[in-house]
Formats: C-alpha cells, structure tokens, sequence
C-alpha cells in the first residue's frame, strides 16, 4: 500500500488556526499495548514472522474491506513483536494503521488510531535507527495525528518537514517519490510565514519533482494537479487530473486496490 497524504481534504491552514500547542511527540507504551487480540494473545516466535507478515499482505491487500485491514494490523504487530530485530512487522503497522485512520467514520477512533500510528513509527525508529522508511512513515503520522488532534499540529509541521527533507535527500524514489510528493502537499496546504511554512510556488516544484521520478503513480498527478491549480494554471491542472484518472482507471483495471479512490479524486479536479 502506498502512502496516504496526512492532511486528506483539511486544509493545514484550518487546522492550524483551530489548534493549540502540544507536543506530538511522546513516549510511546509498550508495543504489546499498541495491539488487540491477536498481538497480544498469540505469543509466536521468531520462526513464525514471515508466516505472519505473509498473512498480514493478503488482509491488507483485501482494502477496501476494513475487517481484513484491521486483521492485517494485528498480524503485523504480532510479527512484531515476535522478533526484535526485524522491522518489517512495525512498518507493514503503520501502513496498516494509516489506512484505518483515512477510513475510520468514528472521530475519537481515528485519534485514537492517528497516535497509535505515531508510536508505531517511534517503534520502528528505535528498531531499525537508520530505516528511512521508518521516518517516512512517522512524518504521515503525524501529519494524521495532526488532523485527528489538530493541538499537535503546530509542533508536527517542523518535525515533518525535516523528515520529507531526509527522505527526499537519501531516497528520493522511496514511495514513488513521497517525499517530494507529501512535501509538496505540505506546503500547498500550510499556511505561509510567520504562521507556518506554506509556499505554493514550492509545492509546485516538488510537485513537477516527483511526477519526474513516477510519471506513472496517480497520486503525483494529482499532486501536480492541485499545485498548478493553486498557483492559476486551471488548464494545466486540469490536464494533470485528466491523466491521473486515466492511469488510475488502468490500475483499477488490473487489480490495484487503491486506483478507484484515486479516479473518484481525479474526477473531481477536472
């Protein structure tokens, strides 16, 4: 599954005037605690982890069904937490977790969610230091964490921003170029200075960056899309909505389970 943009429909600037200060940052409860049923109870070893993990990509491959996704979550926190040296389990709980979070109808549910997702990527950081993966993961957490208890949004902004730069520095290509793609929201999306570091001519240009790097990944496009529409290139814009939607409806074709959210998205830009 790829990465979901954190700030999904909410605009950071109405985020940020609604919000407080607190931090997003804390330490996190045992991972065991993170976990339902399964992760706590079923107590496997290390043997079993790729059984595990193996179970845990075919729930998560059943999305849109949150049943399966859910399931998923706890499969991955039980490969977790059967081997400590791996972080495979933490990171496929992130993913996971993100997804409940974009799906979930119930408020208080979602926050819940939203700071899980958070803790699960200080797990995964602490477990794996040099994973850039793991603070890709932690910057959309909290940047959902941020929508869901929007007082964590002043203190997340700076936090996310250093993280995209990391990602975008050390692995440019690391979710079809999300660094670049979720930088880019960010700062379409933000508001400017002093209040925060929104720049749309910026958002632009990683924007027109990661469709270089995936020219093919939908979300890019609609990336582009919303950046050029932004700064007043409609037609533009409309042109990038009008190809995410046609490599959207391909993907959906062939079985990408995401595709049809993302046509439904593109759709609305043209």
């Amino acid at each position: 599954m790829r990465g979901r943009f954190f700030v999904q429909a909410v605009p950071l600037a109405v985020i940020l005037l609604a919000s407080g200060c607190a931090s997003s940052l804390r330490e996190p409860p045992p991972l065991a605690a993170l976990g339902g049923p399964v992760s706590a109870g079923q107590a496997p070893g290390a043997a079993d982890v790729d059984r595990l993990l193996q179970q845990a990509e075919a729930g998560l491959a059943r999305r849109p069904d949150p049943a399966a996704v859910e399931q998923a979550r706890e499969l991955f926190l039980a490969a977790a937490g059967a081997d400590e040296s791996r972080s495979e389990g933490l990171l496929g709980t992130a993913k996971a977790t993100a997804w409940l979070v974009d799906h979930e109808p119930d408020s208080a549910r979602r926050a819940a969610l939203a700071t899980a997702g958070v803790q699960t990527c200080q797990w995964c950081i602490r477990r794996a230091a040099g994973s850039v993966e793991c603070r890709y993961r932690l910057a959309l957490a909290l940047g959902q964490q941020a929508r869901e208890r929007p007082a964590t949004a002043m203190d997340a902004l700076s936090r996310i921003v250093v993280l995209l730069e990391e990602v975008i520095t050390t692995a440019p290509h690391l979710d079809e170029a999300g660094g670049h793609r979720v930088l880019a929201l960010l700062l379409l999306r933000a508001p400017g200075w002093p209040a925060g570091p929104g720049d749309p001519n910026s958002g632009l240009e990683h924007a027109r960056k990661a469709v270089e790097l995936a020219p093919e990944y939908p979300p890019n496009l609609l990336t582009l899309g919303e950046a050029l529409a932004t700064t007043g290139s409609h037609d533009d814009a409309r042109a990038a909505y009008r190809r995410a939607a046609e490599l959207a409806r391909s993907r959906a074709a062939a079985g990408d389970p995401d595709a049809t959210e993302w046509a439904k998205q593109a759709a609305a830009g043209i």
